[in-house]
């Protein structure tokens, strides 16, 4: 039994060697530190030549070389060695996602109070558990990765997509000049407010989703959820509630956290 697996072992160090080297190949593969590894297998080359050879003098340059060379190559190869460990760490993953998050998150609250501040009439719908297609469907669909420039672009009252909601789905926008349906009971609703913020409440009504509403005569931003709606919120407070609601699961630790600081903001506006 010990010589079987005396054996296996040989092999097992052969094929974890094998892997290591095939992983520290593509991680440089295609980059400008793949000159450096050639450079660094010819080197190796010509120490075990000379060491073949018995060249003791070109063994003991060689030498002085790589205590040198040890330093250069982590300076050099710092991008590649960072990327690297980026991609094995779990950590750096949570990190990417929630910067994804944050970075929606920035681009939605700067983009609709930049509308707030030239009175553009604006309503976004953001979905959560409960499918918006039957809405989304009847629009028009765009299916395009969301940014701050593209959502703004649509609600320019010259745009012919202007008049009707905007549909997101995570950070995707599906949909604009989407059709919503209008609250029966609209009594929470000033006179100044119209169609678009009974189109907000309606749907609030009707789903779990969060909408967003800029009043074109005010330029106030209102959000209505589970029939509710919200007039006057801060920038501060407007990032609040939507992390409480659509918080991604890497921060399901901080919670508690984002709960406090939603209180907080609450109470500051």
């Amino acid at each position: 039994m010990l010589e079987i697996f005396h054996l296996i072992i040989p092999t097992i160090e052969i094929s974890i060697i094998a892997v290591m080297i095939y992983y520290f190949l593509s991680f440089f593969w295609n980059t400008r530190a793949m000159d450096l590894v050639f450079g660094l297998l010819a080197f190796l080359a010509l120490f075990a030549f000379s060491n073949w050879l018995h060249l003791p003098v070109i063994q003991k340059l060689m030498l002085y070389f790589v205590n040198v060379a040890v330093i250069a190559l982590l300076i050099l190869f710092q991008p590649e060695l960072r990327l690297a460990l980026s991609k094995l760490s779990v950590k750096g993953k949570k990190y990417q996602e929630v910067s994804e998050f944050d970075k929606f998150l920035e681009g939605l609250s700067h983009v609709v109070y930049r509308l707030s501040e030239k009175r553009y009439g604006a309503l976004v719908v953001l979905e959560n558990q409960d499918t918006l297609d039957e809405y989304a469907n009847k629009a028009v669909l765009l299916n395009a990765k969301f940014s701050p420039e593209l959502l703004e672009s649509v609600f320019i009252p010259s745009t012919p997509l202007h008049d009707g909601a905007v549909i997101i789905r995570g950070t995707e926008i599906l949909s604009a000049a989407t059709i919503l349906p209008l609250a029966d009971d609209s009594s929470q609703l000033s006179k100044s407010m119209g169609t678009r913020h009974r189109a907000g409440l309606g749907i609030s009504q009707l789903t779990d989703a969060l909408i967003i509403v800029v009043s074109e005569e005010s330029g106030k931003v209102s959000i209505a959820r589970d029939g509710i709606m919200t007039r006057g919120v801060k920038p501060d407070r407007f990032k609040g509630i939507i992390r409480s609601i659509f918080t991604p699961p890497t921060q399901s630790m901080d919670s508690g956290i984002d709960a406090i600081g939603w209180l907080k903001n609450w109470r500051k506006s």
